[in-house]
């Protein structure tokens, strides 16, 4: 069976109504589990205290704001190359999903540098390209709202989100390009000596599998409801034209 299948709406539309209350109920699982665990019983940090424990939500929201642009960019340039409306309308559903992600992490990023730092904003590599791909994602957004014809709005945020790509490149590997800053380095890694220790590290990936099941449910319930959306708008032209 190829993928390709998938990218027809019918075939979408069956395979994600079975998928969806699976997903939805792995999202709950894992969410609950994660940060009920991470929350309520895990020590506070010896350095932190207690605002380590903002790390259950900044990380996976600041990790699936990037990948969900990441996402985006993948179903844009199928769309792009082989024209699969799913595929884009699976990009445009993803969208708000993504800029509310990045509005957490950025949000829950100040709470937790403004005890650590000092200060609620710093200008930062890591957090500047984060804001600008907040930004980003606000224009795919407008742009998508502003253009009438589907196809034309398809092209256009295609071409914006391989530019915007560019700063999620940057919000994940900023430390790496520049050697200064006040962001830390990465709380999950291959190398094991940059990771958070076990105590911390357990729940949050379990928080971090949560935020991906639920990215998953909601991007099959919005992508539903944007092919629904073009069907009816596929409808309403037939019937002034006949």
């Amino acid at each position: 069976m190829s993928i390709w299948e998938y990218a027809n709406p019918v075939r979408f539309m069956r395979t994600s109504a079975v998928l969806l209350p699976w997903v939805t109920g792995l999202a709950v699982l894992a969410l609950g589990a994660g940060l009920v665990w991470g929350f309520f019983f895990t020590p506070d940090d010896f350095r932190q205290g207690s605002t380590v424990k903002i790390i259950y939500v900044h990380v996976p929201s600041a990790t699936m704001a990037i990948n969900i642009w990441a996402m985006m960019l993948i179903t844009s340039l199928i769309w792009v190359v082989r024209r699969h409306h799913v595929s884009v309308l699976a990009a445009k559903a993803a969208a708000p999903v993504g800029a509310t992600m990045t509005a957490i992490a950025l949000i829950t990023g100040a709470v937790w540098g403004q005890p650590m730092w000092g200060t609620w904003w710093e200008w930062d590599p890591r957090l500047t390209a984060f804001l600008i791909l907040f930004l980003f994602y606000l224009g795919y957004m407008a742009l998508w709202a502003a253009i009438e014809n589907p196809d034309t709005a398809a092209d256009l945020t295609s071409i914006l989100c391989l530019v915007g790509s560019v700063f999620a490149v940057i919000s994940r590997y900023a430390i790496n390009f520049w050697n200064q800053g006040l962001h830390q380095g990465a709380s999950l890694s291959l190398d094991k000596e940059e990771n958070v220790a076990d105590v911390f590290w357990q729940p949050l990936v379990i928080s971090l599998a949560g935020f991906f099941f639920l990215f998953l449910a909601l991007l099959l319930v919005r992508t539903r409801t944007e092919i629904r959306a073009r069907r009816l708008m596929a409808l309403k032209a037939r019937e002034r034209l006949a």
